[in-house]
């Protein structure tokens, strides 16, 4: 079957893809690091957002107090200078260090050991400053954004590394002290309550920004575990169904065979010609018993469309995969088309194998289905954005491939599975309604 044309009729792709071309040019490494971010799944890309929130952050007040820095240099000296410039430094990395071990992300959780190491650089940075004041080399408008920023920015880590009740009496009395060693330096005039109100302000806001981020880390790591779950749930439930209904079929006809057999042996070893009857008996229950097997086995392997389609959607999302179902030509009044229950029954397994091939080989954070009948054929098209990294336009095969054109031949149909630009895999089926 030749490859539908993605530029015309109902197959049209969703959004336009970047072929090897486009990404050759100087912006090829951001059109690549957008599309391994476009192929995370949400929980990765919520982490992702998160540790760089952190890392912005630790640039923004980089950048501020590196402002702070250039207009206050000429009244510090060159070894005041270097001294905050080296502290300044170590506690943009401790910052960054201690909020990345945070057990809401993932890790162990930062040793006592590091946390202590953290407020002793940030004690260490603010007493520099405040020395500085007391030895008349800054103005108090110059030291208020100064401790301003540092106890903002430092309580965050902190809030995010300890209990909630620890961080908030560590935060409190290192504003706290700060504000005091602030007014002891002096002088006491408005700069001293301005900073004691931002102070008061944004510490606790930072502190909970982090926490809250942190926390919705955890959240969603804690839904994509559900969601996990929900699947194998799904999995064991229709296996302890199918179990159940070859006890209930089986069951009793093999008691019924064991008891028989049974009597017929006794039968046999006193020479009576009942015997015979018994086993003609067993053979009947024997032969009942396979043709109920098979029937559960064909109820098992019959594949309804509607219902798979169904089950396709909630097994994709449940696997975060976001799932859209397009069935419009078939279910829509007015434009219903009679599609017969073998070619129903072949395109349903494909949307099971098609789904099955994204859950287990692709990396797929979206797939459309789409099913169509015009011109009397029924084209159902399974495209995802999770294929591997391979040539695009090379095609695909495998057993289960293999097995799906072999159904579709029987019913006259036909199955092309084939790899696209951007990552995309498309499994488009087409079955001639009339020769079916």
């Amino acid at each position: 079957m030749a490859e539908p044309d993605a530029d015309a009729g109902p197959f049209r792709d969703p959004e336009p893809t970047a072929g090897p071309a486009a990404e050759a040019g100087p912006g090829g490494g951001v059109l690549r690091w957008l599309q391994r971010a476009r192929r995370m799944s949400g929980p990765e890309r919520w982490r992702h957002y998160t540790v760089s929130t952190m890392y912005f952050l630790a640039l923004f007040e980089a950048v501020l107090i590196g402002v702070w820095l250039s207009n206050t240099r000429d009244g510090m000296g060159t070894v005041p200078f270097a001294v905050v410039v080296v502290l300044l430094l170590a506690h943009l990395t401790m910052q960054i260090k201690l909020s990345l071990t945070a057990p809401f992300l993932g890790a162990a959780g930062p040793t006592g050991r590091l946390v202590a190491l953290h407020l002793a650089i940030v004690s260490a940075l603010l007493a520099a400053a405040l020395a500085l004041r007391a030895a008349d080399r800054l103005d108090p408008a110059e030291l208020g954004p100064f401790l301003v920023w540092v106890l903002m920015f430092a309580a965050g880590p902190v809030v995010l590394a300890l209990p909630l009740r620890t961080s908030g009496i560590v935060v409190t009395a290192l504003c706290a002290a700060t504000l005091l060693a602030a007014a002891v330096v002096g002088p006491r005039e408005q700069w001293l309550a301005v900073t004691a109100a931002t102070t008061a302000l944004g510490a606790p806001f930072m502190g909970l920004t982090y926490r809250a981020s942190a926390w919705g880390v955890k959240l969603v790591d804690e839904l994509d575990a559900a969601r996990a779950a929900q699947a194998r749930l799904a999995v064991a439930e229709e296996r302890l169904r199918f179990g159940r209904d070859l006890h209930d079929v089986l069951g009793r006809n093999l008691a019924v065979m064991a008891l028989k057999s049974e009597l017929a042996v006794q039968l046999a070893q006193r020479g009576r010609p009942e015997a015979a009857d018994q086993m003609a008996e067993v053979q009947r229950v024997a032969q009942e018993s396979q043709r109920e097997i098979r029937a559960v086995v064909r109820g098992y392997r019959a594949a309804d469309l509607h219902a798979e389609l169904a089950g396709a959607r909630a097994v994709l999302r449940a696997a975060g995969v976001d799932c859209a179902v397009d069935e419009t030509d078939l279910t829509a009044p007015g434009r219903r088309v009679v599609v017969p229950e073998g070619a129903q029954s072949a395109l349903a397994w494909v949307v099971r194998e098609g789904t099955t091939n994204v859950l287990r080989h692709a990396d797929a954070r979206m797939c459309t289905i789409i099913l169509r009948a015009a011109d009397g054929a029924a084209e159902l098209v399974m495209d995802n954005d999770g294929a591997q990294d391979s040539e695009p336009g090379t095609p695909a095969d495998g057993a289960g491939l293999t097995g799906l054109r072999e159904r579709l031949a029987a019913v006259g149909g036909t199955l092309s599975a084939q790899r696209r630009t951007g990552g995309r895999f498309r499994l488009a089926a087409r079955i001639d309604l009339e020769a079916s």
